[in-house]
């Protein structure tokens, strides 16, 4: 867990498919509330598409660049958030909310236990592919909304996350974030009794 970093930096080299399918099977063991299995993933392959989605990256970078100020704009200008450019396998990760898969169990009350679902099978699948040596970035400053649409998916489907897949340029057990400034991770877990 220790190795498990959000890569953004990417050798172009590709992953051999047997690869990314033992990888991708993380997903059939994941838990899922109501044995709902929500997860929607779409390998994003076609140029026109990796284009789209990258241009909403780099309009969304723009604008959160502008949100920030004083030194966090310096540190943030700096930063490289995406591993779009390199990286050979990009998956684009979404929640189906309308799935009737699972009959509704748990979801009825707390409907977003679907999406807490894909989250989870997201971390299995991160951590299979760390245990090939792989690394994943995953993607967050994008308009969810305008990549619904540039993928055409279905309206019941809820973007949850663009996985950009590949051999990491290097081996850190440090987050790049606190390498660079940006933020430093608690020392400890602060828990609370009730």
């Amino acid at each position: 867990m220790r190795w498990r970093r959000d890569v953004r930096r990417f050798r172009t080299t590709p992953v051999p498919p047997d690869i990314l399918a033992r990888s991708l099977a993380a997903f059939a063991s994941a838990p899922s509330v109501g044995l709902s299995e929500p997860w929607r993933i779409l390998q994003i392959e076609s140029q026109i598409a990796r284009q789209a989605c990258h241009a909403n990256f780099r309009d969304s970078n723009a604008v959160a660049l502008d949100g920030q100020s004083g030194e966090k704009a310096r540190l943030y200008s700096q930063l490289k958030l995406s591993g779009m450019a390199e990286a050979p396998v990009h998956l684009a990760v979404f929640c189906d909310d309308g799935t009737a898969k699972g009959a509704g169990l748990g979801a009825a009350t707390m409907p977003e236990t679907r999406a807490y679902s894909v989250v989870g099978a997201i971390t299995l699948f991160w951590l299979a592919l760390r245990s090939e040596g792989l690394g994943l970035g995953w993607v967050s400053i994008l308009d969810p909304d305008r990549l619904a649409r540039d993928l055409a998916v279905p309206e019941d489907w809820r973007f949850i996350g663009y996985l950009c897949i590949g051999w990491p340029e290097e081996e850190d057990t440090v987050p790049e974030l606190e390498r660079s400034g940006w933020e430093s991770r608690a020392a400890t877990l602060h828990l609370e009794t009730r």
